[in-house]
This record gives structure tokens, C-alpha cells and sequence, in this order.
């Protein structure tokens, strides 16, 4: 990040909004961010296009606008990179919805919302794309309405020969237009005045529903005329309560609405001091007691997003709920991911310091950053040289350590194995994917002892290029993605009786031992027996422990396509031993030779772990998966409706084999409304032709 001139940043809570930006990729949220800051921002240009990885990742900016400190947070649009937007969610006290004109209101985004209504935050509709073709702004809003619930415009879009030149206010009754880079506003024309009037009442109507005077509504349906600015405070009541969800029509490249939408951020949304924290523990789970938005309180702060700069190190982008953050002071760092999450997070052990300082502060302004000398409470500020610190860890005082519990941690299901492109990269590939484990908590580590893989566990395909492409251009290692293997088992699936024979003579002292073995299966679960029925001193007592130690050493190896072996019982019935050669490694020699001897296509079968999963889908969508998991060899123990109206959760057994790619086809099949979580539960029979093909040399 390039550093700019200082900024003073709030001085109050009061004086500081948190806003997050969230839509479907490609609604226009990084345009519409990029005209947001560069409109408080003198002499910064709106970028065009924007910076892919920025596209991808949670961007900050600092803003001064009117009376107020906006925090402005852009969040991607693409489903893989959830874990940015919940990210952004729990940073922001506000949301701004983003939703284009031409393609509407997408599944994924409704559910967005909902989340947003459980946690009561306030929310407002931008819409987007109204230069394009099929752009229907009145059916926009129809479909904001459908999808949210009380969506009313402010503003209708004033668009002249194709191009959007202004807005048509409801409330104000006037017209904005975009003239030499700035805002023209003019009494309507009779036409205008028409379309305003259409839908003023309705709006008016919605706002006086929501106010505290319960008299208004009926004094204004009897005739009376209200009071412009006493309906706009009902208004801003009503928006910071999140009873009542603003739309807004924005055209970026112009800057239409841009201004429209920075008012409402600064008097519609509430500052962080209304605004809810999360629940505050210590790090041992205790009692934390109450946390609220105040400087002089205990320090409570949570990382909610790290990046590594080439040139200046760790950068930590920190939401302050309590206290006051200053540069080179020691703080407290508590991680307890593996504590709070409903999957795996090995690579993110639960971790607590007291040694860590805080490096410089500064406000996010992009991809620059402006010197802070404090972030109080309630602020957003990057944190330099913070290398204790991983994304969703907890920032307190030693005195008084605290843990926020972290927000919801989407759990990466699409598995891809790499290795390093060369041998000389390998030390440097281990010590680049620490660092972005750091950094991001939707992806997991695992290096399977069985089939010798790296697998790097992902959202999505687009999540897999982005780390990837990381590794390639920050950390300069090249990686090359192979299939990932299947952990199978072998197990022997009919009774087998085999002799192990090690006779050798070589001039000098020998090896001699022979023992004969009954191989039979067990039932699934039931582990490795050995059993000794020798009689009459065939096999001596003192080498009856070798033959168990070399049959399950065997059995570890595997004795048909080298996987472990499972649920059999070994007996030793017989066997013969000479008073010299014989010793403790040839009767685990010999152990070993009557195994691999025993196994062959008829006696032994290959074992596929099967995988629990439980899919949540729209009810529209039910059919099609259902159909997908019966081609996936999936065994359907049911379906029940899920917490939320409209959706179906699937019960299901399903190869783990049969699941590498199912994040991708999921999204696919119940266009982009799937979602689903996956544990182990067993090992089953692999069908014979599936095993020959998966074992193959």
C-alpha cells in the first residue's frame, strides 16, 4: 500500500459509519465503490475497471464525508469468496445492497439479505445498469420488494436518449441532474412532476407507517399535508432501525446517485454506538462482561482481514468494538478458531500472546493508506507489522484478554492437490502457504500421510486460481495442480488359509520360520484381530509376538495395491521353527509373505470412504440434486424443510470420491442456491471396476 498525507480520522464515535458494499458479481459494486471515495477524496479518480485481485478480496476506504468518517467497505460478488463477505459484514454496522438493472435479484443475494435481517442491520438497495439494453428499473424494484420486503425508492432514474443524467427525488419533490462533474438540482417539468407524484404518496405513506407519531398517518390520509423535513427525520428513524430499506438508482460512470447515496450513509445509517457487538468472551470462555462502544472501555478489537505487502510486511484491517487502539502499545492476541468452528481449522491452532506491540495505524483509502494516530472505538484501521495476528484473531489489553466469538467461517469443500514445479521451490512454497493461511480463513491445509499429497482445500475454482495465482506473483513459487487421490482401505472379504515360508541358507547362519495363517473378514468397524491357537510348541511362545508384529505391520502396508488393511482376524494355527535359524525377523518375514501370498482379486476388495452430507437448496432446485446424487452413487436417507422459507435440506451418503468436484456441480445444478457440509462416516465396497481404475500402476 502507497502511504499519503495524515488524516485526523473521528474523534467520536458518533462521527464514524460502517458501511459494506455486497451484490452479485458483476452488479458494479467496485465502480460504484471506486466514484464513492473518489467523490470525498480530492484529486483521486475513480479507476476504471478496477484490479482483479480487488475484484476478489475485501477492499477498505477511510472517507471524510459531511460531518462524518465513512468507512467504506467493498466486498466481491463471486460465491467463492463468501468468507470476504461475512468478513465485510462483521466490520460494518450498515449494508448497501448493489443490484443491476438488467439482471435483477439473484438467489445468492437473497439469502445475503436474510443473514443481514437476522443480525438486524440496516440495509439500503443501489441499483446498477440502467444504461444497459434490458435494464427495467420499475422492475427492479418489484423484484427488491418480492426478495426484501419493504423496499420503496427514493428516487426514480431521470434517463434521457439512452443515458442516465440524473435522479427525479420523491420526498423533495425536485430533480438532480449530473452537470460538469457535479450535482444540478431544478424544479421538475410537468412530465417529471407527473412520474414523481405517481409514487411519491407511496413512499410517504411507508415512512409515516414507521413513525412515532401515530397520529401522522391518518392526518395525511385525511388531506393534510406533511412536513417534508418531519417525514425525512421519520425517515433516517426508520432506515437506522432497519424497518425500512432504502433504493437508490446509481450510474457510476457518470457519478449519478453517488451523492444521493453518501447522504444517506452519513444521516440514514446509525454510528457504531447503536450498532450490536458480537459476543465477547475471555480467551478461557468465561464471562467477558458487557462491551460497548466506548474509547475509554477495555480494548476489544478483531482483525477481519490480512494481506502481506511486498514492501511493508502484514497488513491487518482491524474493527475497534471498544477502547482505543494506539501504535506501540503492547496488546493481547487470542485465536480460538478450532473452539468456535463446525469444521476443521488444524492450520489455525488456538493461540494466545502477550508480547505483540501494535506497529504504525492508518486509515484504508484503497490501495493507499493515510497515518492514524489512534482508532477508537467503533473505527476501521489498518494495523502494520502485526505478525501474531491471523484474520478473526481478538486484540485486547494483557490486563483484561478478551475473544470476540468470529463471525460465521464458510467451510472450503473443493479439494485440489499441488505440489512445488520444482525442488527448489518446495521450502519456499511451505513457508508462502503458512502466510496465507494467516490471511485467509476459508482456506485448509492438508498433507496427507497416505497418499504423500499436499491438499489445499478451497471455496471454489475461482478461490483455487486466486491462491494460486498469490503463491505465482507475491511469492514467486510456481505450483502444478494433480488429481487428488482417494484414501481407500483393502480388507479380505472371504476365508483364506495360507502358509508363510522363509527357509535360507547361505553358508553361515540361516533364517528359517513357517507359519500358517486363517484369514477371515470382519464386519465394518471392527478393527485388526490376531489370534494364537497354536498347540504342542509348533511355533515357540517367545516368537508367536513376532508373527502378530509382522501380519499388522503387513496390513499397514496393504497386500494387494498398498492401502491399509481393515476389519480382518489373523489366527496362527501352526507353524514350524529351527533351534538355530529361526529368529524374531523371520517369523516377521514369514508373517508378512502368508499375507501378500493370500491376496489376490477373489479374496481381497478395495474400501471407499463414505462421507455424510447434508444439502441445503432451494425447493425448485430438490429435483435436480436428487438426480445428480444418484449418479454420484449416493444413498438419500431423506429431506426436511430447512429454517428458512423456500429451501430443502437433502440427507445423503455419498463416496468421498464422488465429492471432489461437487462444490462446482452443486452450484450448478441448483443454480447457485446449494449449499452443504460433508463428514466422514465409514468405509464401504468400491465397486471392482472403480478400484482396478483408481488403483492402476
Amino acid at each position: 500500500m502507497n502511504r499519503v498525507s495524515d488524516a485526523a480520522g473521528p474523534s467520536a464515535p458518533e462521527q464514524i459509519r460502517n458501511v459494506v458494499l455486497v451484490g452479485a458479481s458483476g452488479a458494479g459494486k467496485t465502480a460504484l465503490f471506486e466514484q464513492l471515495v473518489a467523490a470525498r477524496i480530492p484529486g483521486r479518480r475513480a479507476r476504471e475497471g478496477g484490479d482483479l485481485a480487488a475484484t476478489l478480496s475485501l477492499t477498505a476506504a477511510s472517507i471524510p464525508s459531511g460531518e462524518v468518517t465513512l468507512n467504506l467497505l467493498d466486498t466481491p460478488g463471486h460465491p467463492d469468496f463468501m468468507g470476504e463477505v461475512r468478513a465485510g459484514l462483521r466490520a460494518a454496522d450498515a449494508a448497501v445492497f448493489v443490484v443491476s438493472a438488467a439482471d435483477g435479484v439473484d438467489e445468492p443475494t437473497r439469502l445475503l439479505w436474510r443473514e443481514c435481517d437476522v443480525l438486524g442491520m440496516p440495509r439500503a438497495v443501489a441499483v446498477t445498469r440502467l444504461e444497459q439494453a434490458r435494464a427495467d428499473f420499475e422492475s427492479t424494484v418489484d423484484g427488491c420488494q418480492r426478495a426484501f420486503g419493504d423496499a420503496e425508492p427514493l428516487a426514480l432514474p431521470l434517463i434521457v436518449d439512452g443515458t442516465v443524467t440524473g435522479l427525479l427525488n420523491l420526498l423533495r419533490r425536485t430533480v438532480t441532474e449530473r452537470s460538469g462533474g457535479g450535482d444540478v438540482d431544478r424544479e421538475p417539468t410537468t412530465d417529471e412532476g407527473e412520474l414523481i407524484d405517481a409514487q411519491r404518496g407511496e413512499l410517504i405513506e411507508s415512512v409515516i407507517e414507521e413513525s412515532e407519531d401515530e397520529g401522522l398517518l391518518e392526518r395525511y390520509l385525511g388531506g393534510e399535508e406533511v412536513d417534508t423535513e418531519a417525514v425525512s427525520a421519520d425517515l433516517r428513524l426508520a432506515i437506522a432501525t432497519a424497518r425500512f430499506f432504502p433504493v437508490l438508482p446509481t450510474h457510476a460512470p457518470n457519478g449519478v446517485g453517488v451523492e444521493a447515496l453518501l447522504e444517506l450513509c452519513e444521516k440514514g445509517f446509525p454510528s457504531p454506538v447503536g450498532a450490536a457487538v458480537p459476543t465477547v468472551y475471555t480467551p478461557a470462555g468465561g464471562d467477558f462482561g458487557a462491551v460497548t462502544c466506548d474509547p475509554a472501555g477495555p480494548l476489544v478489537a478483531e482483525v477481519v482481514h490480512t494481506t502481506t505487502d511486498p514492501f511493508v510486511g502484514r497488513q491487518s484491517l482491524v474493527r475497534v468494538f471498544s477502547g482505543t487502539l494506539r501504535p506501540d502499545e503492547p496488546v493481547h492476541i487470542s485465536g480460538h478458531l478450532q473452539h468456535f468452528a463446525s469444521h476443521l481449522v488444524d492450520e489455525h491452532a488456538d493461540h494466545d500472546t502477550d508480547d505483540e506491540r501494535i506497529g504504525p495505524l492508518a486509515a484504508p483509502v484503497g490501495d493507499e493508506t493515510r497515518p492514524r494516530s489512534a482508532g477508537i472505538a467503533g473505527d476501521v484501521v489498518v494495523v502494520a507489522k502485526l505478525a501474531g495476528a491471523e484474520t478473526s484473531d481478538t486484540l485486547s489489553r494483557k490486563e483484561k484478554p478478551a475473544l470476540v466469538e468470529p463471525w460465521l467461517l464458510p467451510n472450503p469443500l473443493l479439494p485440489v492437490a499441488i505440489h512445488a514445479k520444482s525442488k527448489g521451490d518446495e521450502d519456499k512454497l511451505a513457508s508462502a502457504l503458512q502466510r496465507l493461511v494467516a490471511e485467509d480463513v476459508t482456506m485448509r491445509l492438508e498433507h496427507n500421510a497416505e497418499t504423500h499429497q499436499l491438499v489445499l482445500w478451497a471455496m471454489g475454482p475461482a478461490h483455487v486460481d486466486q491462491l494460486i495465482g498469490t503463491l505465482d506473483s507475491r511469492y514467486h513459487v510456481a505450483v502444478e495442480v494433480e488429481p487428488v487421490r482417494t484414501s481407500l482401505r483393502e480388507t479380505f472379504v472371504r476365508p483364506t488359509k495360507v502358509q508363510g515360508r522363509l527357509v535360507k541358507q547361505s553358508g553361515g547362519h540361516g533364517q528359517y520360520a513357517v507359519c500358517h495363517l486363517e484369514i477371515e473378514p470382519l464386519e465394518r468397524g471392527a478393527g485388526i484381530e490376531f489370534v494364537d491357537k497354536v498347540v504342542g510348541g509348533a511355533v515357540p511362545r517367545n516368537f508367536i509376538p513376532s508373527v502378530e508384529k509382522g501380519a499388522r505391520h503387513q496390513l499397514e502396508k496393504g497386500v494387494l495395491a498398498g492401502y491399509p488393511v481393515v476389519d480382518v482376524r489373523i489366527t496362527l494355527v501352526d507353524g514350524k521353527a529351527h533351534s538355530v535359524d529361526s529368529s524374531d525377523m523371520a517369523f516377521q518375514t514369514a508373517a508378512g509373505m502368508a499375507l501378500r501370498e493370500a491376496a489376490n482379486d477373489s479374496t481381497v476388495a478395495m474400501l471407499e470412504p463414505v462421507d455424510e452430507v447434508h444439502i441445503e437448496v432451494g425447493d425448485d432446485a430438490v429435483g435436480g440434486v436428487l438426480a445428480d446424487l444418484r449418479g454420484r452413487r449416493g444413498q438419500v436417507h431423506g429431506t426436511e424443510p430447512a429454517e428458512v422459507a423456500g429451501r430443502t435440506v437433502i440427507h445423503a451418503e455419498v463416496p468421498a470420491h464422488e465429492l471432489a468436484r461437487y462444490p462446482v456441480d452443486l452450484r450448478s445444478v441448483s443454480h447457485g442456491t446449494g449449499s452443504f457440509t460433508r463428514s466422514f462416516v465409514r468405509y464401504d465396497y468400491m465397486p471392482p471396476a472403480l478400484a482396478r481404475e483408481l488403483t492402476a500402476p
